[in-house]
């Protein structure tokens, strides 16, 4: 188990997981800005055989807005990452704890924020099982 983040093992196939977060996601208010495909990276670059694994960065324009209002140079933690890989038969799935992330920078205001995104990042979390 990991402090800065949500993450769970399950028993649905690796490309059935990505679908459902990103419309788990999408009924949060979260848009995908970015989906980095770390097996083919990492194959390109380096000529290692992984494992599937994609980062996928989550933006949610009204909450990004607000950090960005609050924390000027806020865009340094962002998005809100959520990956999901293939371990043995499983497939996982962990999504940042904006709170932990956030606690780095000295700002109340900013971590009101990170709450309210973690709770929707959760509740799209605990859409998937």
């Amino acid at each position: 188990m990991i402090n800065y983040g949500f993450t769970k093992e399950i028993d649905i196939p690796y490309g059935a997981v990505i679908e459902q977060v990103k419309a788990a996601l999408g009924k949060e208010g979260f848009g995908i800005l970015t989906e980095i495909d770390i097996k083919e990276e990492m194959k390109e670059k380096l000529g290692i055989k992984m494992n599937r694994y994609i980062i996928l960065g989550a933006c949610n324009p009204q909450n990004t807005y607000k950090a960005i209002l609050t924390e000027e140079n806020i865009g340094l933690l962002l998005p809100c990452n959520v990956i999901v890989y293939e371990k043995g038969s499983k497939t996982v799935l962990s999504v940042i704890r904006q709170t932990v992330a956030m606690q780095m920078v000295d700002n109340m205001e900013l971590q009101k924020v990170a709450e309210a995104v973690e709770g929707q990042l959760k509740k799209a979390f605990d859409a998937i099982n």
